[in-house]
Formats: C-alpha cells, sequence, structure tokens
C-alpha cells in the first residue's frame, strides 16, 4: 500500500492550507483513497492508497502546489483498516513519516521510503508450475533508486511556466491544440511552442514507468511477483 504524509512548508509565516488542501485533492481523487485526506497533526495531511498510478498522481499535485514536503511510503497497514488515516498505522505508514522528515531537507520536498513487511511466520517457498521453486520477487530498482528517478521528473516539472501549465492542464482535458489556441488567444503554434518547453512528451512518457516502479516496489512488499 501507499501512504502520503505532507507538511505544510514555512507553515508558521503562512496560513493553515491543510484544508483547503484536502478539500481539492478529495474533489480530484475522492475515488481512489482507501482512506481520505485527514488532518493528522496540525499543518500535516496523510491519505492512504492502494493504486500506484494514483499515489503518483497525488505526488505531482501536491507538488505543483508547492506548499508542501511530502513523504510517501510504501509497504504493509495493519488490519482492520479504522475510519480515518489518523488512526491507521502499520509499515507504510512508518515509512511516509520516514520520508516527510528527509523530505523537508531535500531539493525537490520529495523522499521515498519502502519498509518491507517482515511475515509473521516462516512460509514455504511458492513452487512455480514446472515443480521448480519460484524465487522471491525483489523489485528491480530498490528504493533509493526510484527516489533518484523521481526526484528530476519534480524537478522537471517544478520549472514549467504558468502558461505551459495553461496549455498542458487543457491538452488533458481532451482538447485539440487549435482549440488550445482559441481558448487562450494564441497561435496553434505558440501552443506547440509551450506544449514543447512544458515538456510534456517527456512527462507523458516517464509517468508509466515510474507507476511501474511504484508497484514494483508494492510487490516486494508483500512478497507477490510484478503486477501483468
Amino acid at each position: 500500500m501507499f501512504v502520503i504524509t505532507a507538511d505544510q512548508i514555512d507553515s508558521r509565516n503562512d496560513r493553515d492550507r491543510a484544508g483547503e488542501m484536502i478539500a481539492a485533492l478529495m474533489a480530484q481523487f475522492g475515488d481512489n483513497f482507501t482512506l481520505p485526506p485527514d488532518q493528522t497533526a496540525g499543518d500535516e495531511i496523510q491519505m492512504l492508497l492502494t493504486d500506484a498510478r494514483a499515489a503518483l498522481d497525488l505526488v505531482l499535485a501536491l507538488h505543483r502546489s508547492e506548499h508542501w514536503s511530502i513523504g510517501l511510503g510504501v509497504g504493509t497497514v495493519r488490519m482492520p483498516l479504522p475510519d480515518s488515516a489518523r488512526q491507521a498505522s502499520g509499515q507504510a505508514f512508518v515509512g511516509a513519516r520516514d520520508a516527510v522528515t528527509r523530505a523537508k531537507k531535500a531539493d525537490a520536498r520529495f523522499a521515498l521510503t519502502v519498509e518491507p513487511a517482515e511475515p509473521a511466520e516462516p512460509a514455504e517457498p511458492a513452487e512455480a508450475q514446472d515443480g521448480k521453486v519460484a524465487p522471491e520477487h525483489r523489485p528491480a530498482l530498490d528504493a533509493d533508486e526510484v527516489e533518484a528517478l523521481l526526484v528530476p521528473f519534480l524537478l522537471l516539472r517544478q520549472r514549467r511556466t504558468s502558461e505551459g501549465w495553461a496549455a498542458v492542464d487543457l491538452l488533458e482535458t481532451g482538447l485539440s491544440q487549435v482549440e488550445i489556441a482559441a481558448r487562450l488567444d494564441i497561435s496553434a503554434a505558440a501552443v506547440s511552442q509551450r506544449l514543447r518547453s512544458a515538456l510534456w512528451k517527456v512527462d507523458q512518457a516517464a509517468r508509466p514507468a515510474l507507476v511501474r516502479l511504484l508497484e514494483d516496489l508494492d510487490n516486494a512488499t508483500t512478497g507477490t511477483g510484478p503486477s501483468t
């Protein structure tokens, strides 16, 4: 599972943004939460998800706002789940706590921690269909390596201008570049240039790979194989 803990940056000199951030996340991602965003301590919010794609999208949304240090924890969660994220516990929550602490000092204000689940008792190794013992699943990249790929991706998006975001946001609603040009009252060529400068194609190409890497880390904490 994926736990995101986000701590507001410089909250002593800013208003409390937790409530409005929670409302924005619920409006955009409401159906994706296993436990919805919860204000856990002062200016901090926490949430639980099972889907890697949704977890990445939430990290991107929080990072885009530029008001949060973001910790992503991957691991197991104690069952049964309580009614709120603030009452939940487990290794994914421990990982998110460690990650957000490191994120406060990181250039991208993001960090990732994976806490492998410890089996309650030794389990017999699974057998493959041909009778051979199936190897324990190990992720292709470890947490540090996945974090090292996510950080430049976040920093790349951070450099996107407001004009670039305007073009990208409209494109992602399904509008054509000609329609975007009419909406923004600029030429189609200018729209194309904004999308190139925003590195939109790079963004779109990278996301599926990052999702697969997060899925791989999650599978490793449960001992299951990669998703198909």
